[in-house]
């Protein structure tokens, strides 16, 4: 990654144009385009917006950008191909499992807020509202007991 960054500062640097500007004209934040320079893979949540602004960042300066997109997509196959043999075969026969890897591709997200909280405030939303239906004809029935109806039969 490192690599795919100078190559990207070594253009900009070339042609004279600062991160500012180029931020500017790309629509992103300079910041961004520090960290593609130096490498920082680790400063983007998606990998897919770093090739996207990788490609961009190169059809700006005249570079090839398919030549850049590849390079990207080979460090990826690289930096996501971690597993030993000694792991592979060791889950093969059952022994242990492998060590769990981040892959770039997928960000594991702990919920904010738990599902079970919610379940319960409905289940006792629900009960509240049976409860006040049943409270609420049960007063009607006596108001109409209280006022003295007479129900007859009529044969």
């Amino acid at each position: 990654m490192k690599d795919i960054g100078e190559k990207l500062k070594d253009a900009r640097d070339s042609i004279g144009v600062s991160i500012e500007e180029v931020a500017e004209d790309l629509k992103i934040r300079p910041s961004q385009i520090e960290n593609i320079e130096s490498g920082n893979m680790e400063a983007f949540k998606d990998v897919f917006y770093l090739k996207y602004f990788i490609r961009d960042y190169a059809k700006y300066l005249g570079l090839d950008k398919d030549d850049l997109v590849d390079e990207f997509n080979e460090y990826l196959f690289d930096y996501t191909s971690k597993l030993s043999l000694d792991d592979i075969k060791n889950a093969k026969k059952g022994k242990a499992e492998p060590k769990k890897i981040k892959s770039p591709y997928t960000i594991e997200r702990k919920s904010k807020l738990p599902i079970i909280p919610f379940v319960i405030y409905g289940v006792i939303i629900i009960l509240i509202a049976i409860i006040a239906y049943i409270v609420v004809n049960l007063e009607h029935d006596d108001d109409d007991f209280k006022e003295g109806t007479v129900i007859s039969e009529s044969n």
